[in-house]
């Protein structure tokens, strides 16, 4: 059983997540939040799997709970969001969601995004990472030295599929294009999160993108 909490401002929006997730026989809702100072409350005390965050929200935004949710370890967050906020999923990201959905997202696609992130993998729809990655990842940002030299130490496998990540690739294109077996992708990932500190994918996407290394 997967458990999730739901933090979202919007009654009525809050009201048919719920529902949704409780058309699953394998999703349990174990709370509600209405602002993101009550997400974090109710994260800490209940430990979901999952934190399915509303972006924007009353007292603390969902950039801010984000980061105090994964810094506790009090649950996986998944953001929910819409195009025109690139700058606060931006943020959400670095803070160490995830994954992230749109709002207009099918009840089919909300239900095994949740369970996809609850399995640890942060890809969600590889077209759409890559746009959002794509939009994310600016021009210009200044060099991480640091970063860089923590990637360099990175085997050239390793480096291989980071650039992979860079590109949005989900395990399967990655281990199609590598020509190795999704397992053995699997296990790159987890080494490559573990070797740079990072608490997803997704980030490792974005530091891809910072560092200039996305597969082609």
């Amino acid at each position: 059983m997967i458990r999730v909490l739901v933090a979202e401002d919007q009654a009525a929006v809050r009201a048919a997540l719920v529902l949704i997730l409780r058309s699953d026989p394998e999703l349990e809702v174990v709370g509600e939040a209405a602002d993101g100072a009550q997400a974090v409350r109710l994260a800490l005390e209940l430990r979901p799997d999952v934190v399915l965050m509303d972006i924007q929200m009353p007292r603390l935004d969902g950039v801010s709970a984000t980061r105090q949710v994964v810094e506790a370890d009090a649950g996986q967050v998944l953001v929910l969001t819409t195009f025109d906020l690139d700058d606060y999923v931006y943020g959400a990201l670095r803070a160490g969601a995830a994954g992230f959905l749109l709002k207009d997202v099918d009840a089919d696609a909300l239900i095994e995004g949740i369970k996809t992130v609850a399995r640890g993998d942060g890809i969600l729809a590889p077209s759409v990472t890559r746009r959002l990655i794509g939009t994310f990842a600016r021009p210009g940002r200044p060099d991480q030295p640091q970063a860089r030299e923590a990637v360099e130490a990175l085997t050239p496998r390793e480096r291989e599929v980071l650039a992979c990540l860079g590109a949005g690739l989900s395990n399967g294109e990655i281990a199609e294009r590598l020509a190795m077996a999704e397992a053995t992708t699997k296990t790159h990932v987890s080494r490559i999160l573990a070797k740079l500190e990072l608490r997803s994918r997704v980030q490792a996407a974005i530091l891809a993108q910072d560092l200039g290394l996305v597969a082609h």
